[in-house]
């Protein structure tokens, strides 16, 4: 059985004459351990789609189930504890707390789960060393370049070791340089069996992943590879 399940998802917004369908009739399946690029232009309904796959915005129609949990189905709180669990988030605007070490924005994920201290800040270091950024543990968000920025953000998805990565437009800040050390990144974390959903309007990136799917007003484009 595949680890993500998507049945004919729809999300519409407005009513009547007026309503737009933001994704309309989606259905995916996604094996762990595989490492899918979703494309589109801007309103295309990619990152709708990224936000309904990360448990965030609950679609007008379908059924999301992964690991065999029915994702929509679980109360307001269950889903939180499904997100906390399951879901690590890779945004593109980093979304730092800029009075917060490194490690502390690494350990914001942690904030809720019943740990000591001591236990979270080595959670963190672990992840920080995993992305090449123990030596910054200590710095401010300001003190640190664009590309370390992410990676503090990729330490910060992963501090759970959750089994699913969702990243949106990852490398949308950065130059051609940096965006290739962070598709490394994502490579080797998808080595070493992190599944991982990437929405991303770059070609170059989108050829990181093993597949790529193709989004055109809120469908799959007739270009997208036949397994959904």
């Amino acid at each position: 059985m595949s680890f993500i399940t998507a049945e004919h998802l729809n999300k519409r917004y407005g009513s009547g004459d007026t309503g737009v369908d933001a994704v309309g009739d989606i259905s995916l399946t996604i094996d762990s351990g595989e490492f899918i690029s979703i494309m589109g232009e801007s309103g295309s309904g990619k990152s709708t789609l990224l936000s309904i796959l990360g448990a965030m915005n609950t679609p007008s129609g379908g059924r999301y189930i992964v690991d065999d949990i029915d994702v929509y189905a679980l109360n307001t709180e269950q889903r939180a504890d499904f997100r906390r669990e399951f879901i690590g988030f890779v945004f593109q605007g980093f979304h730092l707390v800029p009075y917060l070490t490194v490690r502390e924005n690494v350990m914001l994920p942690l904030t809720t789960a019943p740990l000591k201290r001591e236990e979270k800040s080595t959670m963190a270091a672990a992840a920080l060393a995993r992305v090449g950024l123990s030596d910054k543990a200590h710095r401010l968000p300001s003190e640190i370049s664009g590309g370390e920025q992410e990676r503090t953000a990729v330490a910060r998805a992963i501090v759970n070791q959750p089994p699913l990565l969702l990243a949106d437009e990852p490398t949308g800040n950065l130059d051609s340089r940096l965006s290739s050390q962070i598709m490394d990144m994502f490579q080797q974390l998808n080595r070493d069996g992190t599944t991982i959903v990437m929405v991303t309007h770059s070609s170059e990136c989108a050829a990181a992943a093993r597949r790529i799917l193709h989004v055109r007003d809120g469908r799959w484009a007739p270009e997208s590879e036949a397994r959904h």
